[in-house]
């Protein structure tokens, strides 16, 4: 696909005459209870809708026309579409995807938005250069930075310097949005091998240990009547869990 490409591309991205992100200039919030309307999305992102709030994490990340976002483990797409609508065609979305997706998906979603570009790289290696990006969005896959898996092919990664790179690429008032599973306290490379969740005391603990403020949270997808102790992909809560989001600053 012409439109792919490799993170390590983003290197060769210049920083200087971007917009600090504290002295742009304010935007009108976007309308993203339309975005996640319009009959356009495909009938298998439609049905995640319910459980996923879309319009509500939109509205909390806060993204608008004319930035770049960074949409990290991007999976099948869900939440790049609609990033690439909240940021405009002024605007772009990269959305860092781990080799062994779905090649014919991408390129549909990229022919309907040209702001999008896939980043195809391992998880390892989803580096972005200094300064290219106002935001970055994490959608269920912060806990996956502690996720160990010879089967997957997904060895330990240094969290430290993965953190001090999201640091350096995320420019001087931009944020990092992330949305995950609540899990217990504990140690966190156990309680994701065991329930794929992450404890948002660990999340806090690691963002501000690099340097991030934690800016704001928010309460739209608290389940309390869910059991933490229960992996996520169970049948009984699977869509259901007890979810935090969480966005951190880069001051």
């Amino acid at each position: 696909m012409k439109r792919f490409t490799t993170a390590l591309a983003l290197l060769a991205l210049a920083a200087a005459g971007s917009l600090d992100a504290r002295t742009a200039p304010r935007v009108a919030a976007p309308d993203y209870a339309a975005f996640v309307a319009d009959p356009a999305r495909t009938a298998d992102n439609r049905k995640l809708d319910e459980g996923r709030m879309p319009a509500a994490v939109l509205a909390f990340a806060g993204l608008h026309a004319g930035v770049t976002v960074a949409d990290y483990q991007a999976g099948g797409g869900y939440y790049t579409e609609l990033l690439s609508r909240a940021v405009g065609p002024k605007g772009r979305v990269y959305a860092l995807v781990p080799p062994g997706g779905k090649p014919e998906a991408w390129a549909a979603l990229v022919a309907a938005h040209p702001n999008v570009i896939p980043l195809i790289t391992p998880a390892q290696g989803m580096t972005l250069a200094p300064g290219s990006v106002d935001a970055m969005f994490l959608h269920l896959v912060y806990h996956d930075l502690y996720f160990v898996s010879e089967k997957y092919a997904h060895p330990p990664m240094d969290i430290a310097a993965t953190l001090k790179g999201w640091f350096a690429a995320v420019r001087p008032g931009g944020h990092v949005i992330i949305v995950d599973h609540a899990g217990p306290a504990g140690d966190p490379r156990a309680v994701v091998d065991k329930f794929h969740r992450i404890d948002p005391g660990q999340v806090k603990a690691d963002m501000a240990a690099a340097g991030f403020i934690l800016e704001a949270e928010a309460d739209a997808l608290r389940r309390p009547e869910d059991d933490h102790t229960k992996n996520v992909f169970d049948p009984a809560i699977r869509g259901k869990t007890d979810r935090f989001m969480l966005k951190f600053r880069r001051p």
